[in-house]
């Protein structure tokens, strides 16, 4: 579906123009034609393909989608994936934006994604003296936008952590915590999924040789590659942390089951004890002593209940109950 399709010349924007009119525009020197889409049709791009001349292997991976992060030039021009992370209902969804750039064009695809990317065109004309830069500054413009969204989906991670971390040494919420834990961790994974791809290859658009169309704006990319590196790092400590958290919480289930084996164990020495008492007065020996006492049953009675009272005592004494 078709968002807009606007020409610029000089930084400010000439007119929303239809798209039939994409080639003539873009052959105007110092003039370049930006376009949105949004979960673009096959015949969509086939049309964009012929006005632009997109390369067919580009095009082919735009309409196959669930790309990996990625930039990559095909002659003149690049090809940029980069995917926008939402967090709905406690729930991340992904999805992807693709980027077609040349030095008189920009078109982005947006897929499977409700974020909107108005803002950024908002913006962008309003500052008429960086988007002078061209095609270049634009792409930079929408990456450093869906990086940017990363950051509060970060926060809301650091955020639920530290509450699984004040619940850890709670009592019966062992089960539950390493269940937010492996969840969280599954998270993290997907967000560092579409970072760190991204941050390996935004390096080609700042220092070094860089594609024409973004050679004006090098330290712009060199921020956004700030910015990723600032939550691959963050990422990268939160999954540390997980992993320590989650062996804290099994020490404390090992220590609570401990706790139960003890208990066990005390109650099953009380109960041996009663047991061998039994044993040995049962066995009925003619000539056993005491067998015909006649307070031999209540002098029975009692030395066993004194042998256990004085086990649990020392039971207890050594915290085993």
């Amino acid at each position: 579906m078709l968002i807009n399709c606007v020409a610029y010349q000089h930084g400010h924007k000439l007119a929303d123009i239809p798209v039939a009119d994409i080639s003539d525009h873009i052959a105007v020197p110092d003039t370049f034609v930006w376009v949105a889409l949004k979960d673009a049709r096959a015949d969509e791009l086939a049309v964009m393909q012929e006005e632009f001349g997109l390369h067919e292997l580009a095009v082919e991976d735009a309409l196959r989608g669930h790309q990996r992060p990625k930039i990559e030039e095909y002659g003149d021009s690049l090809f940029v994936v980069v995917k926008t992370v939402e967090l709905v209902d406690d729930e991340l969804v992904v999805g992807e934006i693709d980027i077609f750039v040349g030095n008189n064009y920009v078109l982005s695809s947006r897929q499977n994604s409700a974020q909107s990317f108005m803002g950024v065109r908002a913006r962008t004309e309003r500052e008429p003296h960086l988007l002078q830069h061209g095609s270049g500054f634009v792409l930079y413009a929408l990456m450093d936008a869906a990086v940017d969204r990363y950051f509060p989906i970060v926060d809301a991670f650091e955020a639920e952590l530290e509450q699984i971390e004040d619940s850890i040494f709670l009592q019966q919420t062992q089960r539950a915590n390493i269940q937010r834990l492996y969840e969280l961790k599954r998270k993290v994974m997907t967000l560092r999924h579409a970072v760190a791809p991204l941050l390996d290859a935004i390096g080609k658009l700042h220092g070094g040789r860089v594609p024409s169309m973004c050679v004006s704006s090098q330290e712009y990319f060199r921020d956004v590659h700030d910015h990723l590196a600032r939550i691959n790092a963050t990422l990268d400590t939160i999954r540390d942390t997980i992993g320590t958290a989650i062996q804290v919480n099994l020490s404390m289930v090992a220590l609570d089951e401990g706790e139960v084996n003890k208990r066990l164990a005390a109650w099953a020495a009380i109960f041996a004890v009663l047991t061998a008492f039994a044993g040995i007065w049962g066995m009925n020996f003619e000539f056993m002593p005491e067998l015909k006492w006649r307070y031999g049953y209540p002098v029975a009675l009692t030395a066993m209940a004194t042998t256990c009272l004085l086990l649990y005592r020392r039971f207890k004494r050594a915290g085993w109950l």
